[in-house]
């Protein structure tokens, strides 16, 4: 039986896949970070609810499972 690497996604907080940071990952640090990286610039724009991010990794089965959340990305951002 072959092994897979684990793939990672960035959701909004309902499940669905984020609408700017929606693309494979090949680890969890690299899906943090890229969430990281966009909550401290083009997301601080946005209202917490839109900012809030979710980990996913996807299952054997195909489905998707949430394995954190960046913390960067729960703080509120600029003023609006």
């Amino acid at each position: 039986m072959e092994v897979q690497k684990p793939v990672y996604r960035l959701a909004q907080l309902d499940g669905s896949p984020h609408p700017v940071l929606d693309a494979p990952y090949e680890s969890i640090e690299a899906a943090m970070g890229a969430a990281r990286d966009w909550c401290n610039g083009q997301g601080l724009a946005c209202s917490l609810g839109r900012r809030a991010i979710g980990v996913e990794v996807m299952t054997s089965s195909g489905s998707w499972r949430t394995v954190g959340y960046p913390k960067s990305c729960l703080k509120p951002g600029l003023p609006t």
